[in-house]
């Protein structure tokens, strides 16, 4: 039965996660959960601020805006396929030795990138820098799972997107001020330098959370043998697939906004910037009032649930808008309606994540990858669709954001089932 104060939702999980480990119940010290937040912020800085000189790109290259968009869906991909590497290692050598070996790559090949000559020499270093980039990403999450268990990992989810919540506020930001001084290779100048940092913090605050005795011994084959295991999971690939596409939704608008807001509405890039933060404010206190007020008090499912519907409405919203059923509209509703579905992401993502991993304390690592590659990888699809109309409409957005919405909702539903309570799959109603 569940305990005073405690939901039904909260009892099965930690009944279906069995007692805590010692590095479970280990908790992190302020400077490693900084750290961690830094490792999650690896995504959002290498992308947002760069965001502010997509058209100075475009010019600066000669290259169409659907070429210079490739760079986004090469760092996209990189990032989807290095978490399917990275993910196996952490679990086969520990969290430490991959995650440094990553950041030291993608110090080099961010370096590398500002030298770029030509569009299609910057796709294929944004590639190896996503590649590289990968290892915070699913060694972050991988290392949550280490410390910590069911509600717990949740709110700690949100602690994290607190933090790395910060990066997309502050990136375009710098990206849009780094403009006013330099060209858009300082961008990347000032990225290589973010992961000199990064890498220097990691070597001396984050300790290895993987126990030797835990750490499974086989290679490739394992790995996938693994990773089959965790398909074969329902709920499990429901979670993750539903979490994917409520990424695509988000970096629908990511790839999209810089031509939407700027060239369509006529902002300057600090305007843009400013708008961009906005929205990522929102998305920090909504992932906050998750962590703090919902978890615990809330089914996750129930939560969740709410959350993938406000995305949806948001999108549809922002669809008919866009192709003028309201009339000639400006700025400031179409802005709003991206507000609504930013805010609305601090309820799916770190809810999605902490209801698929809650079920894989046997390997963290790979399940992370799959989180994060599948989110990639569908962002990374849906990333060129945005620009297939040209720069002129904003249509193809809103499209491709209300299927994604669509059908992360029929994912979670269809195959996570959250009706359904039974003891046997934890958390699986």
């Amino acid at each position: 039965m569940p305990e005073r104060g405690q939901t039904t939702e909260e009892h099965e999980i930690r009944t279906a996660t069995g007692p805590k480990n010692p590095v479970a119940v280990r908790r992190t010290g302020a400077l490693v959960t900084l750290v961690l937040g830094g490792l999650t912020a690896v995504p959002p800085l290498s992308m947002d601020m760069y965001l502010p000189a997509l058209p100075e790109v475009t010019d600066a290259l000669s290259s169409p805006a659907a070429t210079v968009q490739l760079t986004l869906t090469a760092c996209l991909m990189g990032m989807a396929l290095g978490q399917l590497v990275v993910g196996p290692m952490s679990d086969k050598w520990g969290r430490r030795r991959p995650l440094l070996i990553g950041l030291l790559v993608y110090i080099l090949a961010t370096a590398i990138c500002a030298f770029a000559p030509t569009a299609e020499l910057l796709i294929g270093f944004r590639l190896l820098q996503g590649l590289a980039g990968a290892a915070g990403i699913v060694i972050a999450r991988a290392v949550v799972r280490d410390l910590y268990d069911g509600v717990e990992m949740a709110r700690f989810f949100s602690t994290l997107m607190l933090i790395s919540g910060v990066a997309p506020v502050v990136a375009p930001l710098i990206g849009g001020q780094v403009l006013r001084f330099t060209d858009w290779r300082g961008i990347f100048v000032v990225l290589t330098g973010v992961g000199i940092a990064l890498t220097a913090l990691v070597w001396r605050c984050l300790p290895e959370t993987l126990a030797p005795e835990k750490r499974h011994g086989g290679g490739t084959v394992e790995a996938l043998r693994t990773m089959k295991s965790l398909l074969a999971d329902r709920v499990f690939t429901g979670y993750m697939i539903a979490g994917g596409f409520a990424f695509a939704a988000l970096f629908a608008y990511i790839s999209a906004s810089p031509f939407v807001i700027q060239e369509i509405y006529g902002a300057s890039p600090q305007t843009f910037s400013l708008l961009f933060g906005v929205n990522s404010v929102g998305l920090i206190v909504v992932g906050q009032i998750n962590g703090k007020v919902l978890v615990g008090r809330i089914s996750l499912n129930k939560v969740l649930g709410f959350g993938l519907s406000v995305i949806t409405l948001a999108a549809t919203a922002l669809l008919l808008m866009t192709t003028g059923v309201f009339g000639e509209v400006g700025l400031v509703p179409v802005a709003a309606g991206l507000f609504v579905l930013m805010s609305a992401m601090g309820l799916a993502m770190p809810n999605t994540q902490s209801l698929a991993l809650v079920r894989t304390p046997h390997a963290a690592g790979s399940a992370s990858a799959l989180l994060g590659t599948t989110s990639f990888l569908i962002g990374a699809i849906a990333s060129p669709l945005v620009g297939i109309a040209g720069e002129d409409t904003a249509v193809p957005m809103a499209v491709v954001q209300l299927v994604c919405a669509l059908a992360a909702i029929a994912c979670f539903v269809g195959l996570c089932r959250p009706w359904q309570h039974r003891a046997t799959e934890g958390v699986d109603h």
